[in-house]
């Protein structure tokens, strides 16, 4: 029996159904923490295969492929290196797992399953996987390791009873996507555990994104009085050795070591979009992102993430002006590129514009114009852009934000036209905060320029489509403070009617924002993934039908 141990911590990155290539970059990590002297390096949830593999798990090819590369990493720690608690799926008796794996000394010595399999928001593991049997601890070099998967750590009943049968210390795997609330609850739940069991606890998680989701890592220990040794670093892969020794009374401390700042909230958000858009664009092998530069807020918001997120050099800004493109919003742009340093190029949709008046005048005649003109422009722009993406290679990037889908204010195969949002789930107010946040902050992470890359007019002036005449949001819209007050109420808080006329709302207003946003279930439908920010995104997060007959009333 042993009285110290150096357990790694791998917070990494892997990339959904790149088995192999998540196997090299796990002994990658394990030659790092050999070198710095560990006997176990412990992976994040499902790391061999990517997380969370959805029905790409249920192929028998995936599920063989797994098991292969995880005998073929038991074999690699017959050098005498430090083992691995390494996550897959794996097949036993016929029933597919969500496991975890000791690998030592050549082989896989022990198993064990994840217990409480999530079923709600962005998950449906119940579908896919066995829930295993509550588990009991593992043995290590005399030590009794208790290992939990993710959604085990929730639960008060899988920490029970790794610890009434021995464990001494609990290690939880995790794949758990960020959203803003998210850090504080993970926190809390641990705290629980290690109270309940008198346990220091290990909290690992992934970091990355995958499709929709991102994960931030943010991995930290818990000793059994529940001070904190070590906080790892959020949005970045890292790999920290924790220093672990029995004390006088027989139960492990960790060592304190690094303690990394988890940052404020709007910090959070920002680094989350950035962190989101790159994976996506780099793990699907995008060579850069082309979008339309409008010279209004949220253009030029998703913009200095997609530099931040991808450099400059990858980021292809357009300006598509029509004869209701102010030379505010030309100046505007040209200055927003100039400080992001990206491409600019500006293609008029003037002539298309007119091309299309003149095909349609005949079945327009003794109509007045209305949003089907305007929408014409919004579409313009969308083939503008496939084309260039087509041409060039890019992804183009559409630059909608989560109050206008929640509305239907986006045109179907116009502004909605693209590969990923980068602001679907970030609301119009939360746009203006973010643009000011960015203008005064910067972080080593980023790939984009120091200080202000939003000239302060963009982010100042009233919001406005051009699409005609003298035209603002507010024309058809209320004030974004409150229209965001209630489509947080409907979308993230599932509010009743009621309970938003006590909020203060006017009855006409909550009327007329619900009805929007039932109506506009197919357009959402219809439109490209973007990084999950809230408590409840639009996707698998709320999944509500197109055909939808009800109306909560006062």
């Amino acid at each position: 029996m042993t009285d110290k141990l150096k357990i790694a911590l791998a917070q990494a990155n892997p990339t959904l159904g790149k088995i192999d290539a998540n196997k090299a970059l796990a002994l990658e990590f394990r030659r790092e923490a050999e070198a710095l002297g560990a006997d176990l390096v412990v992976f994040p949830e499902l790391f061999l295969t990517g997380y969370p593999p959805e029905d790409l798990v249920l192929k028998p090819a995936f599920q063989s492929a797994a098991a292969a590369a995880m005998d073929e990493l038991a074999e690699q720690t017959l050098d005498g290196g430090p083992a691995m608690l390494m996550t897959a799926p794996l097949v036993e008796d016929g029933k597919l797992y969500n496991a975890v794996c000791l690998l030592e000394e050549g082989k896989i010595s022990a198993r064990r399953f994840k217990s409480k399999l999530p079923n709600y928001g962005v998950f449906d593991e119940i579908r896919i996987f066995e829930a295993g049997p509550l588990p009991g601890p593992i043995p290590f070099k005399g030590v009794r390791l208790g290992v939990m998967i993710c959604e085990d750590m929730w639960y008060s009943d899988v920490a029970e009873c790794l610890e009434e049968t021995g464990a001494e210390m609990l290690i939880i795997p995790n794949g758990s996507p960020y959203d803003h609330q998210k850090s504080d609850e993970r926190l809390n739940f641990a705290v629980e555990r290690v109270t309940e069991t008198g346990l220091p606890l290990i909290y690992l998680n992934q970091i990355g994104g995958q499709d929709e989701l991102v994960f931030d890592g943010a991995s930290f220990v818990l000793n059994a009085d529940r001070s904190l040794p070590v906080q790892m670093p959020s949005w970045k892969e890292d790999l920290v050795v924790t220093d672990w020794e029995r004390n006088a009374d027989g139960g492990w401390v960790c060592a304190t070591s690094e303690i990394a700042d988890p940052g404020a909230p709007l910090e959070r958000i920002y680094h989350a979009m950035v962190l989101g858009l790159k994976d996506y664009v780099e793990k699907n092998r995008f060579p850069g992102v082309v979008l339309g530069l409008s010279g209004g807020i949220d253009s030029a918001l998703s913009a200095a993430v997609a530099v931040d997120a991808l450099g400059a050099e990858r980021v292809h800004c357009v300006m598509m002006p029509s004869k209701f493109t102010s030379a505010e919003s030309l100046d505007d742009a040209a200055e927003c590129a100039r400080m992001l340093g990206t491409r600019l190029d500006s293609i008029s949709i003037a002539p298309a514009v007119d091309a299309f008046d003149g095909m349609l005048s005949d079945a327009f005649t003794g109509r007045e114009p209305d949003t089907a003109e305007e929408n014409i422009q919004s579409r313009i722009r969308g083939v503008t852009l496939m084309a260039l993406s087509n041409k060039l290679g890019s992804m183009v990037l559409t630059t909608g934000n989560k109050s206008e889908m929640s509305v239907g204010y986006a045109t179907l195969y116009g502004d909605m036209c693209g590969g990923y949002s980068v602001l679907k789930d970030v609301y119009k107010m939360d746009c203006f905060k973010l643009s000011e946040w960015r203008n005064s902050h910067h972080s080593p992470l980023f790939k984009g320029p120091d200080g202000v890359v939003m000239p302060v007019n963009v982010i100042t002036k009233p919001p406005t489509a051009e699409l005609r005449e003298d035209q603002k949001d507010q024309d058809s819209l209320p004030p974004y403070e409150i229209l965001d007050g209630i489509l947080h109420g409907l979308v993230e808080e599932e509010k009743s009617f009621a309970e938003l006329v006590d909020a203060g709302y006017e009855v006409a207003t909550i009327s007329r924002i619900q009805n929007l946003l039932y109506i506009a279930e197919y357009k959402r439908r219809q439109s490209p993934p973007g990084v999950k920010i809230s408590t409840r995104n639009f996707g698998r997060d709320r999944r509500y039908p197109i055909t939808n007959g009800f109306r909560d009333t006062r």
